[in-house]
């Protein structure tokens, strides 16, 4: 009779116990993720401060952004971010990839070393960059000492973004390089063989047996890094400071937020509102990569 109630006590418990062992992750996710997720929605509607509770304001906020210089030149270079930075993190890791895939001496060495930034921290490699670009930094010394002369790469407005969108490619270039490695294992060899022997070159071998067989990862590459890329802030704000370059014409939509939203006299609710329509934009990003994705699938 014990041992019969004993397994009914177990039975009963045992329902129980896949959300004892899932607790720590939900409460994690609750906590930092949901309820910051809500609370920002909710005050996306409000005329909250940091040190004042704020009221309902309804739609105000993003009828004041469409006002707003500012969010215009936060939105436009954050997209001019993806357009530039998207296109490089398909292509050029694939391609370094198909590089290190072979199994040639030495070539641990190189997967290690182009691995290696992704690794580094974004404020490290923030800082060495500001170092090379800087008036008086090694790149402007070399141009100097060639006849160029300097360049203002980090006080023009638009080279100073374009430094930018090099610092996320090349930090980037190790960590999606290491997605394609992954899908390129799962290609079979045979194809390459049948196309080899059927007169393909290389390039011809890459377009109709490489890019076919890794589309759906080019997919998931191109909507992570749209993402990432639309919500940049590290990169440009070490480069550009606090103000976001010259006159702020370099600041992006997350850098307007964390300036809009922090302080003693932060507008929480207007910088809530940018929030929420960064999250909609780079859903919208992944949905049209994704349906891309489908189409040429079909």
């Amino acid at each position: 009779m014990a041992a019969v109630s004993r397994a009914r006590r177990v039975r009963r418990q045992l329902p129980l116990s896949p959300w004892l062992f899932a607790a720590p992750g939900l409460l994690i996710i609750g906590v930092f993720i949901l309820y910051p997720f809500v609370s920002t929605l909710v005050n996306a509607f409000t005329d909250k401060r940091t040190l004042i509770p704020g009221e309902f304001v309804g739609l105000a906020n993003f009828r004041e952004l469409l006002h707003d210089d500012m969010f215009w030149i936060g939105l436009r270079n954050s997209t001019l971010y993806v357009l530039g930075v998207v296109p490089a993190l398909v292509i050029l890791p694939l391609l370094l990839a198909l590089l290190v895939q072979k199994n040639i001496p030495g070539i641990t060495f190189f997967r290690s070393a182009f691995y290696t930034p992704v690794v580094a921290s974004i404020v490290v490699v923030g800082l060495i960059w500001v170092w090379l670009l800087d008036e008086r930094g090694l790149i402007n010394s070399l141009l100097e000492a060639v006849g160029v002369g300097r360049v203002g790469f980090l006080s023009d407005q638009w080279l100073l973004l374009l430094s930018a969108m090099a610092v996320t490619v090349w930090k980037g270039l190790g960590y999606y390089m290491i997605i394609y490695l992954a899908a390129l294992a799962n290609v079979p060899r045979e194809l390459h063989e049948a196309a080899a022997v059927d007169g393909a070159g290389a390039i011809r071998r890459f377009v109709t047996v490489t890019v076919p067989a890794v589309r759906s990862t080019m997919a998931l590459v191109g909507a992570l890094s749209s993402v990432a890329a639309f919500k940049v802030f590290s990169e440009v704000y070490l480069m550009a400071g606090p103000s976001g370059g010259p006159a702020g014409e370099d600041t992006t939509l997350v850098m307007l937020v964390q300036r809009t939203g922090t302080g003693l006299t932060g507008r929480v609710g207007y910088a809530s509102a940018i929030s929420v329509v960064v999250f909609v934009v780079t859903v919208a990003l992944m949905l049209l990569v994704l349906r891309a994705d489908r189409r040429g699938e079909a």
